[in-house]
C-alpha cells in the first residue's frame, strides 16, 4: 500500500514538472516571437502571441489546482513540499513572462506605421537574446536541480540590467534629437522594460530552484545594474 501511495505521489510530481517544462517552452516562444513581430512589424505574428497567452494562463491554473489537490491528499513534508511550492512559484513567474511577451506584442500595432529604426531594433534584439538565454538556462537547471548553476544564473542578473540601461539612454537620445521619434521610442521603452523584467523573472526562478534543492534562500542581495532612475533624474 505504501509503495502504491509513493508511486501515485511520484506521478503527481512528474505531472507538475512536465507542465512547468511545457510552460517554459511556451514562454520562451512567446517572448522570441513578440520581439520578432516588433522589429519586423508583423501584425499576424503579434496576434498569435496575444492568443497564446490564454494557453499560458490555463496551464498556470492547472498547475495550481494540481498542487493544491496533491498537498491536501499527500500532506508532503520537507523536500517534497518544497517541490510543490516551487512548482507554484515557477508557474506564476512563467505566466508573468507570457504576459510580458503579450504586452510587447500589443505594441506592434502602435509602431507599425513608423517602424523600428534598425539601430534600435538591434538593441532590442540583443537585450532579448540575453533575457531568453537566461530563461532557457534556468529552465534547464529546473531539470537538473543544480543549486550551483541556479545561484550562478541569479548572480548574472546585472548583465541584462546594464544592457537595458544602455538601451534606455539610447532611446532618450533619439527622443531628444527629434520630437517625431517620441511616440515610437516611448513604446520601445516599455518593450525594453518588459524584456528586462523577463530577466528578473528568470532570476526569481533561479532563486526558487536553489530553495527547492537546498531548503535555503541564496545569501546576499541580488546584484543589480539598472541605473535608469538616475539617468532619468539627470535628464
Amino acid at each position: 500500500m505504501a509503495s502504491h501511495i509513493y508511486t501515485a505521489f511520484d506521478e503527481e510530481l512528474k505531472f507538475l514538472m512536465r507542465r512547468i517544462s511545457e510552460m517554459g517552452g511556451l514562454a520562451e516562444q512567446m517572448c522570441a516571437e513578440s520581439v520578432r513581430a516588433l522589429v519586423n512589424s508583423d501584425a499576424a505574428l503579434a496576434q498569435k502571441v496575444i492568443s497564446d497567452d490564454a494557453i499560458m494562463d490555463s496551464a498556470e491554473r492547472e498547475v495550481g489546482e494540481k498542487a493544491i489537490v496533491t498537498i491536501a491528499k499527500r500532506q508532503p513534508m520537507a523536500a517534497d513540499l518544497r517541490e510543490i511550492i516551487g512548482a507554484l512559484r515557477i508557474a506564476a513567474d512563467l505566466e508573468r513572462v507570457g504576459d510580458l511577451g503579450k504586452n510587447n506584442a500589443k505594441r506592434v500595432m502602435a509602431v507599425q506605421g513608423t517602424g523600428v529604426p534598425r539601430k534600435l531594433a538591434r538593441g532590442i534584439e540583443h537585450l532579448s537574446e540575453l533575457a531568453l538565454t537566461q530563461l532557457k538556462e534556468v529552465l534547464d537547471v529546473y531539470s537538473t536541480r543544480s543549486a550551483e548553476k541556479a545561484k550562478s544564473i541569479r548572480d548574472r542578473d546585472e548583465e541584462i540590467d546594464a544592457i537595458y540601461t544602455s538601451l534606455f539612454r539610447e532611446l532618450l537620445t533619439y527622443m531628444m534629437e527629434d520630437p517625431r521619434n517620441i511616440t515610437t521610442c516611448t513604446h520601445l521603452l516599455f518593450c525594453a522594460k518588459n524584456i528586462e523584467r523577463i530577466g528578473d523573472h528568470a532570476t526569481n526562478i533561479a532563486e526558487t530552484i536553489y530553495y527547492m534543492t537546498t531548503g535555503a534562500q541564496p545569501e546576499g542581495e541580488r546584484p543589480k545594474d539598472d541605473t535608469t532612475t538616475a539617468v532619468g533624474a539627470a535628464g
